[in-house]
Parts: C-alpha cells; sequence; structure tokens
C-alpha cells in the first residue's frame, strides 16, 4: 500500500510538473524587441493564462540554437534570412510566417559629443565605428548593406568594431568605448547615454520575421503568435517606434 501510494505521488508530482509547463512558452526574439515584447508579453499572460518566458540575443545566435535543438516555442528574428535558413531545414513551416514590422536605422553619438553628421560620407571621418557584427548579425547586416549602397563599406570597413548584437553596439558608444555606431533607431529611444546624429532614409529594408517553431507540440506558441500580430500588441510596437509593414510588405504610412 505504501508503495502504492510513493508511485501516485511521483505521479502526481510528473503531472503536476507537465501542466505547469504547459502554462509557459519560450520565445526566441531578437535583442531590439526587449521592451516591447517584455510589455506584449505582460498582455498576453493576464488574457491567455500563459506566461511568455524570453531569450533575447543576436538573431543569428537564437537561430543557431534552434538548429541545435534548444526547446523554443517561437522565434521573433530582426530579418528574414535567419527564418528563411530555418524553414529550408524543416523548424519553421512557410505558412506559419508573420512579416509585418519593420524598423529605421539610425547613426547615434554619446549625448555629449559634439560630433555632427550630415551625410553618409561623414561616417569616414571616425576611427572606430560599432556596428552588431555585420557578418551575422542583422542589424550589422541591414548597416553594411547601407554602406554599400553609398559606396563607402570599403573605407569603414578597417574601422568597424563588431558587436554580439545590436545592443552591445548600443552600449559601446553609450559608455564612449566607441564614437559612433549604426542601430536601430527603436534601441536608440531607450537610451539617455546617445543621441541620434543621423537618420538613414535610404538604407535596405528592414523586416522582422515571426513564426512559430514546428517542432513545438505547445499550443500555446500559436496563440502567442496570432497575439502578437493583433491589434494591441501592434499598438505597443508602434508606441517603441518600430513601423507596421502592408499586407504587401512595404511600411504602412
Amino acid at each position: 500500500m505504501k508503495t502504492l501510494r510513493a508511485v501516485l505521488a511521483i505521479l502526481f508530482l510528473v503531472l503536476s510538473a507537465t501542466a505547469a509547463r504547459a502554462q509557459e512558452i519560450l520565445v526566441f526574439a531578437a535583442a531590439s524587441l526587449t521592451e516591447s515584447l517584455q510589455e506584449i508579453g505582460k498582455a498576453f499572460e493576464a488574457q491567455a493564462h500563459v506566461t511568455p518566458r524570453f531569450s533575447f540575443g543576436a538573431s543569428s545566435d537564437l537561430a543557431r540554437q534552434i538548429k541545435a535543438g534548444a526547446p523554443a516555442d517561437v522565434f521573433f528574428s530582426a530579418d528574414t534570412a535567419k527564418v528563411d535558413d530555418l524553414e529550408k531545414a524543416g523548424f519553421v513551416r512557410h505558412a506559419d510566417r508573420r512579416e509585418f514590422l519593420s524598423s529605421v536605422l539610425v547613426v547615434v553619438v554619446p549625448r555629449e559629443s559634439r560630433t555632427t553628421v550630415h551625410a553618409p560620407a561623414d561616417m569616414t571621418k571616425f576611427p572606430k565605428i560599432a556596428l552588431a557584427d555585420p557578418a551575422a548579425v542583422p542589424a550589422g547586416i541591414y548597416a553594411k548593406k547601407w554602406l554599400e549602397s553609398a559606396g563607402l563599406w570599403k573605407q569603414i570597413e578597417p574601422k568597424v568594431v563588431p558587436t554580439l548584437d545590436v545592443r552591445a553596439a548600443l552600449a559601446a558608444v553609450a559608455t564612449g568605448s566607441v564614437p559612433v555606431g549604426v542601430v536601430y533607431k527603436t534601441d536608440a529611444a531607450i537610451s539617455k547615454d546617445v543621441r541620434i546624429a543621423w537618420t538613414v532614409t535610404h538604407g535596405p529594408e528592414i523586416a522582422y520575421s515571426l513564426a512559430r517553431v514546428g517542432k513545438s507540440t505547445n499550443a500555446a506558441a500559436q496563440q502567442f503568435v496570432d497575439f502578437v500580430t493583433g491589434p494591441q500588441a501592434r499598438a505597443v510596437f508602434e508606441k517603441y517606434g518600430f513601423v507596421i509593414r502592408t499586407a504587401g510588405g512595404a511600411p504602412a504610412r
């Protein structure tokens, strides 16, 4: 009888732990989405009674972790290329993708800096430039494309200080370690230690990509995706400075 009770007690604990896990989802998301998704996550939890747990970082690193078997339920990348790669590898279904969010690149300098930027060519005067790793991280890749289109990349490339993600590039400028950096406008907005010296008006189109990870068995994953693409979440994204793209892919005007 004691053995049966012990088995039942263990079974109860296992079932309870399983139920608890079912009330959570793990969301891998680009570092630039940190504040907006944290706010959206609270609203989702209040409505769905499911707790989103976030892992923020460089989209390239998060995609690699998913490929390596990390138990993410949802992936929100700062570009489409990382999700394209996951789709080809069978980790994401094309039908599950949502690409409704965009942003803008800006050049930032320390707040107290007297440095001015009047044109892209002014970027060549800096001894060092902080970028999220232009070989892998979306914010850096976008910045490289912009500088290439302006015919400046070859001059600037030797001066680039590559960072882990866009928030690290922002921090490098905020602390004064690097005199200038290129980040998203939404990142610049959350720092009191930098100011925008130039807004990129003719840069590459920036498109974030959101998808439920195909191997996830958590039913709440799709609930979260639907919530994040809904009107309440979109209003939060706009509050943080993101741009909502139209159905055809262009930013809404």
